[in-house]
């Protein structure tokens, strides 16, 4: 059985030195986010200049948001920008993708670890 979409999506998002991923995440530092823990539920073309995203932070916080640049231009993934920025934290599950969101939380690793005393 193949990972889900945000497993693989997430991971590239922490991982991939392409020109895509990388200023992604540069452009959710800007938000306030650290890429190292936010949760990318799912990042799909939506129009030829725009890709359309949803992710959540580390407080359990969700957002949705455009990813703007021209996809049929060289190296312009680099220079993309965020349009459409909206925190959806209390209305994600009415949302279409609901269920993407909600597989997302569940997976999502622990944002904080606590250690008890032994």
């Amino acid at each position: 059985m193949s990972q889900a979409v945000h497993v693989q999506y997430t991971h590239l998002l922490h991982t991939s030195s392409l020109d895509l991923w990388r200023r992604l995440r540069r452009l959710l530092e800007d938000q306030g986010l650290s890429p190292a823990t936010t949760v990318l539920v799912n990042l799909f073309p939506d129009g030829g200049d725009h890709e359309f995203g949803q992710c959540i932070d580390e407080d359990g916080r969700v957002y949705c948001f455009d990813l703007a640049y021209d996809r049929e231009t060289p190296k312009a993934a680099g220079k993309a920008v965020l349009r459409h920025w909206t925190d959806i934290t209390d209305t994600w599950q009415e949302d279409p993708l609901q269920s993407e969101i909600a597989d997302a939380f569940i997976w999502r690793p622990p944002a904080r670890r606590t250690v008890l005393p032994g």
